[in-house]
């Protein structure tokens, strides 16, 4: 049914997604130096990104430049620039992937010390950048965007910039794919994970700036779940119900705190001596899993890109019934899909297509055991209250 309606639009994507373009773009960005924000090969790692996006029909390529503050890592204000590459849609409703493009090796000086970071966060860079190229050979509805975030690793300052900028000039910005450490399958106490990704994602918090926003992480992250399930048995996501690894932080944070749904993809079995090392290099890598990884998010981007307006004011009708009845205002000519799971589970166990009503009976399903939510056709699943 709803399997359907997205493998239409990426099947062919998917398909294309090359590890020989994957493993070419990190051992290139792996070939610096270093790629510190501190350091001044940041910014010919910066122009080199730039120009592989502006090497893509129809994406509009800048280099933002925001003030990297003086802190713990930063000996004073610096400024310092980093990749944002926008390929228009029909509407200026936004979808952004991205990953970081700066690297950390905490054994040596951070200006000039070697700093390979291949799957730290090279994985990331790489996945986006193959997306965009293969996005961006067909229109989609809504625009998207692809970020080589900086000064990840002196505390999220890029993605923060972003973020406020995002806030202040009002996008319609729907989600947010952030990609970090996503290109390897296994670590050196033998633990090994090729058939799936991590999404890490917080819940709805209702005092706090995510209450404008219609949805929250959580549901991205279920939604996403949904996508690949229905999509592939062959690779597929483990939801992590926390904002991020314990102690640790992601470039997605920085937008969930502006009031925008953001998750992070990262790999199982992550290997913390080749994090902030000189040992993250690419002979370490496993490019058929960073491939699986980037075509992921490519199903969750076509989707997302083909998406109707979500509905509003989803809700639950208060009677006493063995079956349950969903209301919902939607827009003219949009259709809808209807979703509940059981109240101990944490993805969508089904989904029925509604079709264009704002009303729908979902009958020998009681209210009691499930919860229920409403989307648009791809898109994300507006929670019933």
């Amino acid at each position: 049914m709803i399997t359907a309606l997205i493998a239409m639009a990426m099947s062919d994507l998917t398909d294309q997604v090359s590890a020989d373009r994957l493993r070419a773009t990190v051992e290139k960005l792996a070939s610096f130096h270093t790629r510190n924000t501190l350091s001044p090969t940041l910014n010919d790692a910066a122009k080199w990104l730039a120009s592989e996006f502006e090497k893509i029909p129809g994406v509009k390529v800048e280099l933002m430049t925001y003030t990297l503050p003086k802190s713990r890592r930063v000996p004073e204000d610096k400024q310092v620039v980093q990749v944002v590459a926008t390929l228009p849609g029909k509407t200026d409703r936004r979808i952004l992937m991205g990953g970081h493009l700066d690297s950390l090796n905490l054994e040596v000086d951070a200006a000039t010390g070697r700093a390979p970071g291949a799957n730290d966060d090279a994985s990331g860079v790489a996945a986006s950048l193959e997306c965009a190229r293969l996005m961006a050979t067909k229109q989609w509805n809504h625009t998207l965007v692809f970020v080589g975030f900086t000064g990840e690793e002196q505390g999220l300052h890029g993605s923060q910039a972003l973020a406020k900028r995002a806030k202040a000039e009002g996008w319609k910005l729907e989600a947010i794919l952030n990609n970090d450490t996503v290109g390897s399958s296994s670590n050196k106490s033998g633990q090994k994970d090729e058939k799936h990704i991590r999404v890490f994602s917080e819940e709805y918090l209702p005092n706090s700036a995510a209450t404008i926003q219609r949805h929250n992480s959580r549901e991205l992250a279920r939604y996403i779940e949904f996508v690949v399930r229905q999509q592939t048995k062959d690779f597929n996501v483990k939801l992590v119900l926390r904002r991020d690894r314990f102690g640790r932080g992601g470039d997605h944070t920085p937008f969930v705190e502006e009031g925008f749904d953001a998750v992070r993809f990262i790999e199982v079995h992550e290997e913390y001596t080749r994090q902030h090392t000189p040992d993250d290099l690419t002979e370490h890598m496993d490019w058929n899993y960073l491939a699986n990884a980037t075509k992921t998010n490519l199903r969750v981007l076509s989707a997302l890109a083909s998406a109707g307006d979500a509905p509003t004011d989803v809700r639950v009708r208060m009677d006493q019934s063995h079956d349950t009845t969903l209301t919902w205002k939607g827009t003219p000519g949009t259709k809808y899909v209807v979703y509940w799971r059981d109240t101990g589970s944490t993805t969508w166990n089904t989904a029925i297509p509604a079709g264009e009503v704002e009303t729908f009976l979902v009958k020998g399903v009681n209210k009691d055991d499930h919860f229920f939510a409403v989307g648009a056709e791809n898109g994300v699943p507006v929670a019933a209250r």
